[in-house]
Order: C-alpha cells, then sequence, then structure tokens
C-alpha cells in the first residue's frame, strides 16, 4: 500500500514512518521541515517539503505520491501559543486538514487516520475518559482538534472514506523537539543535560497521561492498515490512545532528573543535576487529564507496551546521545 505521512520527518511522524517501512509498504512525506528533520527518515522514503496550508503544494504532493492512505500527523500542537495565536492554529489545524482532505479525496484515499488529542478534546477530567465523554475543549488547540473530527466525519459521509481519529494522550519519547512549547519530557531532558533547572510551570500539580512515541506510532500502523471490521468507507471512528495512568509534572520532573543522571553516569560523567525552577502557570493548561484506551485494544489489539520509567530512561538516553 502506498502511504502518504504528512508530518512524517516529526517526532510521532518519523515513528509511523518506521513502522510502515518495517511491514512493507511504499512510504513518502510531506513536511514543512518546522520542527521535523530529514535525519529522523529512512534511506529511500521520499521527502516533500511543503506547508499544508498551501493547498497548491499539498495537490502536487499528493500527484506525485498518488497515496492509498494518508496519515496526518501535520499539526500546530503547542496549547499555550494557540492561547496567544488562535488564527494560526485555525490554518494550521482547520485549513490544513481540509487541504489535505481534499487531495485525499480527489485521489479516492481509502483510508486516513488523523493525529486527534484525547489530552485536551476532553476538558477537565479526574478519572481516565473514553470516547463517549462530551467533548469539552478549553484551549483553541482542542477546539480545532475537536472541528478536525467533525471535517473528518464529513468527508467520510460525502466521499466514502473510511477515517480514524487517534485521539493522544501526551506524547514523549526520542525525537521530541526540545526547542518549542510543547513537549514537556524532551524541553526537560534538554535543559537538565545542558546542566540548567527544569522550569516547572505553576505549582506542577498537572496531572497527565504520559504515552511511549513509539507505542502511539504503533496504534497508527494498525489504524492504517488493520482488516477493521467497524472501519469502512462513509464512517468515522475516533479511539483514545493513551495509558490510563497518571504523573504530575513535579513527579516527572523527577523521575526525568534520574533518567538523565543516570545517561550521563553511563558517559562516565557524575554530575549533581539542579532542582526545578518554578515559574507562572500557562494559560489554557488543564490541572487533570486522563484517557481511557480500552476501545483501541476491543479494536485494534492495541495497548500500551512500554512505562514511563522505562520510557523516560530511552528517551533521556536518546538525548544524551544526541548530545555527546
Amino acid at each position: 500500500m502506498n502511504v502518504l505521512v504528512t508530518g512524517g520527518a516529526g517526532f510521532i511522524g518519523s515513528h509511523i514512518v518506521d513502522g510502515l517501512v518495517a511491514a512493507g509498504h511504499r512510504v513518502e512525506v510531506l513536511d514543512d521541515l518546522s520542527t521535523g528533520s530529514r535525519d529522523n527518515l529512512p534511506a529511500g522514503v521520499p521527502l516533500h517539503v511543503a506547508d499544508i496550508v498551501d493547498p497548491a503544494a499539498v495537490a502536487r504532493v499528493f500527484d506525485a505520491a498518488r497515496p492509498h492512505a494518508v496519515c496526518h500527523q501535520a499539526a500546530q500542537m503547542s496549547v499555550s501559543r494557540s492561547v496567544r495565536d488562535p488564527l494560526f492554529d485555525a490554518q494550521v489545524n482547520c485549513i490544513g486538514l481540509i487541504n489535505v482532505l481534499e487531495a485525499a479525496a480527489r485521489h479516492h484515499c481509502r483510508r486516513v487516520v488523523f493525529a486527534s488529542s484525547g489530552g485536551v478534546l476532553y476538558g477537565e477530567v479526574t478519572a481516565p475518559a473514553p470516547e463517549s465523554t462530551p467533548a469539552n475543549p478549553v484551549s483553541p488547540y482542542g477546539i480545532t482538534k475537536w472541528v478536525g473530527e467533525r471535517y473528518l466525519k464529513f468527508f467520510a459521509e460525502e466521499h466514502r472514506m473510511a477515517t480514524v481519529a487517534l485521539r493522544y494522550s501526551n506524547v514523549y519519547g526520542p525525537r521530541q523537539n526540545p526547542h518549542g512549547e510543547a513537549g514537556v519530557v524532551a524541553i526537560f531532558c534538554k535543559k537538565l543535560l545542558a546542566g540548567e533547572p527544569a522550569r516547572v510551570n505553576g505549582d506542577g500539580h498537572y496531572i497527565r497521561d504520559y504515552v511511549f512515541g513509539p507505542d502511539v506510532a504503533r496504534a497508527n500502523v494498525l489504524a492504517l492498515t488493520a482488516d477493521l471490521p467497524t472501519v469502512v468507507p462513509g464512517t468515522l471512528t475516533s479511539l483514545n490512545i493513551g495509558t490510563g495512568l497518571g504523573a504530575d509534572v513535579n513527579d516527572l520532573e523527577a523521575m526525568i532528573r534520574t533518567a538523565v543522571g543516570d545517561a550521563l553516569s553511563r558517559r562516565g560523567r557524575r554530575v549533581t543535576l539542579p532542582l526545578p525552577e518554578h515559574g507562572p502557570a500557562r494559560p489554557g493548561d488543564l490541572r487533570t487529564n486522563l484517557v481511557d484506551a480500552t476501545s483501541a485494544g476491543d479494536l485494534l489489539g492495541w495497548k500500551p507496551t512500554v512505562g514511563l520509567a522505562d520510557g523516560l530512561a530511552l528517551t533521556a538516553e536518546w538525548f544524551a546521545a544526541q548530545t555527546a
């Protein structure tokens, strides 16, 4: 099968590309390289440098790749940036998505998988939220992800596509970009490896469900390729992808500090890493957010395989190797 992965040179997208290539599929990538990198891609995977907000550029990429399926990962992914600049967030996450869906419809793509967000869609929850939880996004980012699912449903029905929205919790892991505002694990790793304190927003008592990037990639590969009785032309299937387990940012920082210290020790650098500093709370941040991924297990046979401590160790090791 020919698959086009938008945002495929980025953190999650490149792990999806790896999984698809390993499964024997032909993969091409559309990415503007604003946060992604060519270095994340396997040799031989074509990269089309283009912006999803540009409909002509998107059309050219589809004409060249002629995909049977699309995995749409390209996005504006910062909650705080969406609060500051909701117009930019909507341009990328709504207009960009529409451009991709229009091109997919013209090429009669059989399946489209979309990176949605359970991490913001349900609003404030105190227990793992199933997909039946009413949408209650409180940030422009969450709003555009919810609107994106509505567009996905429209295109599925109008153009007889099979569409899947994967509602991620907080994804972390190797290749995550530490230079933006999203991705607390990557940001903390980079700070600590530089000998600088991690900066915790507010009091740090923000509970999140952290899921390992390669586990999320595996869910995407299954959603794209599995023969699923409920994923048929004309339908949208929305599935949570997470662990259902929460950790607050203060505990997360302590775990990352340990993981980074261990990674440095393996390189002969035994250092005392600085304790965190606290800054102001960020607008738009939820206090508690967890997702229930039971449906992904029932439909896809998917479940997370890497626990938080092991995932943080692997992530810290990867970042340490990049800075060696």
